[in-house]
């Protein structure tokens, strides 16, 4: 009689996007045979590149997703970083002469950072690909899965002869339309929802402008995410290493479906982005407007995203959600990292073919416990950004409290942190930033009316004096405005 011996855990992933990939890294550096399956084709190739231009929406990094590629001990965030660009504010185009007002993410100089989804795609998968024991596939889709058995039935795109794969473990990567899920819901109770939003978006650009020197130059301040605020729709221009900016355009289909030609194109910019017409030029934006799909915007909702020791689902297959955090890679990325730390918690090593994992099984439901609240919140607070960004960052009562905040975070760091801080630069779980947020927002409303009244009274004091020739009025509104922070200070304290 035989017994079955310890053996590296058999492994398939299915979707080879930024999630799949490092999630192919991830368990690869366990020892395990990982096996990366990919719709597209091999977008590294020069014949394939051109196909997926202008297709999404360029990727903003920031501490979440550099502290899950650095956990590969590759030095992936350095690598990645090597053409990333740091943005540490926002720019406003205000009001249709596009004047310039700069927000920044944070009081210590904090920065996001711009990264080409596409490269960053490429080299993720590179990175996988070098390791000996992953093998990346390209162009099969997935028909069928029995996770149960283990097994996967692959369709090749381009010959259509079917792939068949056997695996201890299947990972579902593979998008907001996944495949792996739509498996899983036959296996467990998955409560699902998907909610597409009434805005679509299309991408455009702006070309670098020739320098003094004859050399490319950016047309606007790279070191800042710009946005064109229009209350109920809103652009955004992202910069990128060869001088250029990704620009997106954000608004409800019923907009984009009363621009029928070029007229109406250039008189809907020149009513509401007319400087960005000179940035752009007329013909690349008619160009670009009229070729470049306008993409739908999804949101989806799932749970538990496991079953038993055999499969998972991780990225947007269990949580897309719409971009206006900038969060949608890093959180994917933070699923990874957290899987693997659970992984390591439950003591997850080889595997006995033929028998199931316990150690696994209860990794992956502890990854379902620990992940679900964290997903809801950041998919509710993604799309509650869409708001501030094309409306909420104009308004006085906005920026009075975002000015509140930033003060009080500097004065006492430990009571009041900036909700995009905890979000963006910081690990902190998403339901734990957004919970503290909610807390600490009865009290910044009354810190910020104290500021608020404490500044009017001053400029009417300071009114009053003037009007009668009396001196140091200014300092008059500074010493109220610095007295009135002091109270709000010791309010949270």
């Amino acid at each position: 009689m035989t017994t079955s011996e310890n053996k590296p855990r058999n492994v398939a992933i299915v979707g080879a996007g930024p999630v799949g990939a490092l999630t192919a890294v991830y368990l690869a550096n366990r020892g395990w045979n990982v096996h990366l399956y990919e719709t597209r084709p091999d977008m590294r190739l020069p014949e394939n590149k051109a196909k997926i231009q202008n297709r999404s929406i360029n990727l903003a990094l920031s501490t979440r997703g550099l502290t899950a590629l650095k956990g590969t001990g590759l030095a992936l965030d350095e690598l990645i970083m090597k053409s990333g660009l740091p943005m540490r504010g926002r720019m406003l185009h205000i009001g249709q002469e596009g004047h310039l007002v700069s927000q920044d993410y944070g009081v210590h100089g904090e920065c996001i950072n711009s990264v080409d989804r596409a490269k960053l795609n490429e080299d993720l998968i590179t990175a996988a690909e070098e390791l000996n024991n992953v093998k990346v596939s390209f162009n099969l889709t997935l028909k069928r899965a029995d996770l149960d058995k283990g097994t996967l039935e692959f369709q090749n795109k381009e010959t259509k002869e079917t792939v068949k794969a056997h695996a201890d473990l299947i990972v579902g990567c593979d998008g907001a339309y996944s495949s792996v899920r739509n498996s899983l819901m036959r296996y467990v109770r998955l409560d699902f929802g998907q909610e597409y939003i009434p805005h679509g978006y299309c991408e455009l650009s702006i070309p670098p402008k020739v320098g003094t020197d004859g050399k490319p130059e950016f047309a606007m301040d790279p070191e800042h995410l710009h946005i064109w605020p229009r209350h109920k729709f809103m652009m955004i221009a992202l910069p990128n290493p060869d001088k250029s900016f990704t620009v997106t355009l954000f608004m409800p289909f019923a907009n984009f479906e009363m621009i029928h030609n070029e007229s109406d194109l250039l008189n809907f910019f020149e009513q509401y982005f007319a400087d960005a017409i000179t940035l752009m030029g007329k013909d690349l934006l008619i160009k670009e407007y009229f070729k470049n799909p306008k993409g739908s915007l999804v949101m989806v909702r799932a749970n538990p995203y496991h079953y038993k020791d055999r499969c998972i689902i991780l990225g947007d297959a269990a949580h897309s959600m719409v971009p206006f955090y900038g969060q949608g890679m890093n959180c994917g990325f933070e699923d990874v990292r957290i899987l693997d730390t659970l992984l390591s918690e439950f003591d997850v090593k080889s595997h006995k073919e033929g028998e199931s994992d316990t150690s696994l099984a209860l990794a992956l439901e502890a990854y379902t416990d620990r992940r679900a609240k964290d997903l809801k919140a950041i998919c509710e607070l993604a799309l509650y950004n869409y708001t501030e960004m094309r409306h909420g960052v104009t308004s006085p009562v906005y920026l009075m409290r975002k000015k509140v905040e930033s003060w009080l975070h500097l004065l006492v760091p430990s009571k009041v942190i900036p909700l995009y801080t905890m979000v963006s630069f910081s690990n902190r779980p998403y339901s734990e930033a957004y919970a503290r947020h909610h807390a600490q927002g009865f009290w910044l409303t009354v810190a910020g009316g104290i500021v608020g009244l404490g500044t009017a009274t001053a400029l009417a004091v300071a009114g009053w004096k003037q009007r009668r020739g009396l001196a140091d009025a200014a300092g008059l509104l500074k010493a109220a405005f610095l007295t009135a922070m002091q109270s709000a200070q010791k309010l949270v304290q």
